[in-house]
């Protein structure tokens, strides 16, 4: 009868084990996200529809930096943007953006077009571990989470 019971105890602990896991992978937060999850940090764009950046020197990769109100400033690709980002219902948006006017040759441009019209529109903005993902109508843009400069 011990014997059984400890056959039965020894199949039950890897089952628990499995049960009770943490899933390692980043998923993002099914929470609805606040301004503390966005505000002072440093975001810099690491991939556009999934494709990571590829940009030639000397060139840097776009940036979002969100203070504790939302005001919004960084790097678009070509020119500085400035604004006041909102966020409603996890929905994220900087509207009436400013920007610096320079021009750059392609592909910076083609990428300065496709951050700034994401962050003008309202996109869906997720947090999972160090990365913001925002989903536009258009393009989807992840971004890494650093300290703010």
């Amino acid at each position: 009868m011990i014997m059984k019971k400890r056959f039965l105890a020894a199949l039950a602990v890897p089952a628990l084990l499995a049960a009770c896991a943490s899933n390692t992978d980043s998923k993002p937060t099914t929470a609805m996200i606040s301004q503390t999850d966005l505000a002072t940090f440093n975001w810099v764009l690491n991939k556009v529809d999934g494709n990571e950046l590829q940009l030639a020197e000397p060139f840097k990769a776009p940036n979002l930096q969100l203070s504790a109100d939302l005001g919004a400033n960084g790097h678009a690709g070509c020119n500085r943007y400035f604004g006041q980002a909102e966020l409603n219902e996890g929905k994220l948006r900087i509207e009436k953006m400013g920007m610096t006017m320079m021009a750059c040759p392609e592909p910076a441009m083609e990428l300065e077009r496709v951050m700034s019209t994401t962050l003008m529109d309202w996109s869906t903005a997720t947090v999972a571990g160090n990365q913001l993902t925002l989903t536009g109508t258009e393009h989807t843009l992840t971004f890494t989470r650093t300290d703010a400069e």
